[in-house]
């Protein structure tokens, strides 16, 4: 795991000495994706930049729980029902 750990290390390198122009990069494709858009997928928009941000906060690493918690796993009796693609 040698290799895996180098690029990781060097992808955490190149965040940390961009981290405002990489903000900046996503500020604009979120700005991008509304216009283009029309403002109709905002909120999911605003929800990804959001995690990028906070991602590029941690210094690009995913391994880090974010600071409200770890998200409890999802309760096996309980799966998603299919969604009905009929038009």
């Amino acid at each position: 795991m040698g290799l895996i750990d180098d690029l990781k290390g060097k992808a955490q390198g190149l965040i940390h000495d961009n981290e405002q122009a990489i903000k900046d990069g996503i500020t604009k494709a979120g700005d991008f994706v509304d216009t283009r858009t029309g403002g109709k997928y905002a909120g999911h928009v605003d929800k990804i930049q959001d995690g990028a941000s906070k991602l590029i906060d941690r210094n690009g690493t995913p391994g880090q729980a974010p600071a409200a918690g770890p998200v409890p796993p999802a309760a096996p009796g309980n799966p998603v029902p299919p969604v009905d693609r009929a038009p």
